[in-house]
């Protein structure tokens, strides 16, 4: 199953719904969202700085990836990014797979 990474950054109206359900809460509403998809939630960690919660999880596919970001960016109380991440195995088989490039000016 696809891995990804959800930076999640909160609208001033989500921080507020943070504010009053806490930050277990949140995790629990969104491992529910995850499951709803048929997905799994490895980690969920809040953060300081341009983004305000990073979550790491599996999903089915990239459909369900977009579900979940746009049912996240409908609701008005978060935007999320998706990021698709690979495993070293993975990487591996990238850098095996022949693919033609030619370099810009040459």
């Amino acid at each position: 199953m696809p891995r990804y990474l959800w930076q999640v950054t909160y609208s001033p109206e989500g921080a507020k719904g943070l504010l009053a359900e806490g930050g277990t809460a949140r995790r629990d509403a969104i491992t529910q969202m995850v499951e709803s998809v048929g997905g799994t939630v490895e980690s969920c960690y809040f953060a300081l700085g341009g983004r305000d919660l990073f979550v790491i999880g599996d999903v089915p596919d990239d459909v369900a990836a977009a579900a979940l970001g746009i049912r996240t960016t409908a609701s008005g109380a978060a935007r999320s990014e998706s990021v698709a991440l690979l495993t070293p195995e993975q990487v591996d088989d990238a850098v095996r797979r022949d693919a033609e490039y030619r370099a810009p000016g040459s």
